[in-house]
């Protein structure tokens, strides 16, 4: 009889004990593929709360302060609009989200008001796929701005972020305050610089000037007010790992005639929870890879315990200390690829239900997990393994025989 025929014989006449390990293996890899899946998109969902708090790097004219653009960012003075052209044709990477923007004083009636320009995201992606650059690349790390399954877009983030997937040259996003003192509500109209412009949405108050502002097409506004192509201020919120990393000095090295600001306090912010997050995830791995890997060993150094008669009279028959180990070893590599397989797909089921029900995010399946879980379920389980192998392959037979 071969070694895999006897694995076989192994597994199926002594099925209790071989599912004790299978099920010390499944209840592991089950807890820890849930755990990251949802950990997973716990993240995203955190980054894209981070992302909200607005951009962390401003792109401002040489001769303006700080003061001036949280005055009110109607300087007067201005940045030429190639340098949005030239960011996303640039092969920086990290930038989650590029915002430039022009603040121009208009009437609406009787009324003044302040109508910012700011371009469609949509506009910059297109630009970075002309030139098959990665402005908009996220490296490992990166990605605040990543789908999550059951999260729509929040229109209450676009006056903080200024940043909309698309935006029509006659449409506008309304401040509350504003929308009050116009009475304007989503689908109606209002007149800019002789036009009639409609109103995409209403935005929530923010309690910032953003509240008295009209937000349009910047090349809209452009045009309209005879700016000419200019823009004020270029708003980015760049991936805090790759702002730390060099994004800021390229910026500099690529806009030499701007000047290039960190927002050090949402970085920072940015950085204590990316750091929170990965520690929790290390610390969920660490510790389900030792109690798994505890109850794999408990498990098969009781079986090779309970079985050393058998084992002693597989050696007296001329069964090799290696072979006894090669024989342990193999049941432990293939309790660990069925545990991985199913611990992966238990593991995405019971993500896909405790997601919305522990951290309110939708999940999915990460494929990449499955490798990971079958590759680690054997890993854990060959080395969990190696002790009660190494023990059942120095058994004398003699010793064995005379617990008869």
């Amino acid at each position: 009889m071969n070694l895999i025929k006897l694995i076989q014989k192994e597994l199926s006449e002594r099925p209790v004990p071989m599912l004790t390990c299978l099920l010390a293996i499944v209840l592991g890899v089950t807890s820890l593929v849930a755990i990251r899946t949802v950990t997973t998109y716990s993240e995203l969902a955190v980054m894209r709360e981070v992302d909200s708090l607005g951009a962390n790097v401003l792109i401002l004219p040489k001769d303006v302060s700080l003061q001036d653009y949280y005055a009110a960012d109607s300087h007067g003075q201005t940045l030429p609009e190639e340098y949005v052209d030239l960011i996303s044709l640039s092969t920086l990477e990290g930038v989650d989200n590029l915002s430039p923007k022009l603040s121009v004083p208009a009437t609406v009636g009787e009324r003044k008001v302040t109508v910012t320009g700011i371009l469609p995201k949509s506009e910059f992606q297109a630009k970075a796929a002309w030139g098959g650059a990665g402005v908009f690349a996220r490296p490992i790390g990166c990605g605040s701005t990543v789908e999550i399954p059951g999260k729509e877009v929040d229109h209450a983030q676009l006056a903080r972020k200024r940043v909309i997937e698309t935006l029509g040259e006659r449409e506008v996003l309304v401040g509350s305050e504003t929308a009050t003192k116009l009475a304007l509500r989503e689908d109606s109209s209002v007149t800019l610089f002789g036009e009639a412009f409609k109103v995409l949405a209403v935005l929530p108050a923010t309690g910032t000037v953003d509240d008295d502002r009209i937000f349009a097409h910047l090349h809209s506004v452009q045009e309209l007010s005879a700016s000419g192509p200019v823009v004020n201020v270029i708003e980015i919120v760049g991936c805090c790992k790759e702002i730390a990393g060099g994004l800021v000095g390229g910026l500099n090295s690529l806009l030499p005639d701007a000047k290039v600001v960190t927002i050090t306090q949402v970085v920072q912010t940015q950085q204590n929870v990316n750091r929170l997050m990965e520690n929790l995830s290390l610390l969920f791995l660490a510790v389900l890879l030792a109690v798994g890997g505890a109850a794999m060993a408990s498990s098969l150094f009781a079986n090779v315990s309970e079985r050393r008669k058998e084992i002693g009279t597989l050696m007296a028959l001329g069964a090799t200390p290696s072979f006894i180990l090669r024989l342990i070893m193999g049941k432990a590599l293939a309790l660990g690829l069925v545990g991985g397989v199913f611990g992966f797909a238990l593991g995405s089921v019971a993500a896909f239900w405790l997601g919305p029900l522990l951290a309110n995010v939708g999940v999915r399946p990460i494929p990449m997990l499955a490798g990971l879980s079958v590759g680690l379920s054997v890993l854990v389980a060959l080395v969990a393994s190696l002790w009660p192998a190494w023990r059942a392959s120095r058994l004398d037979p003699c010793l064995c025989f005379k617990e008869v």
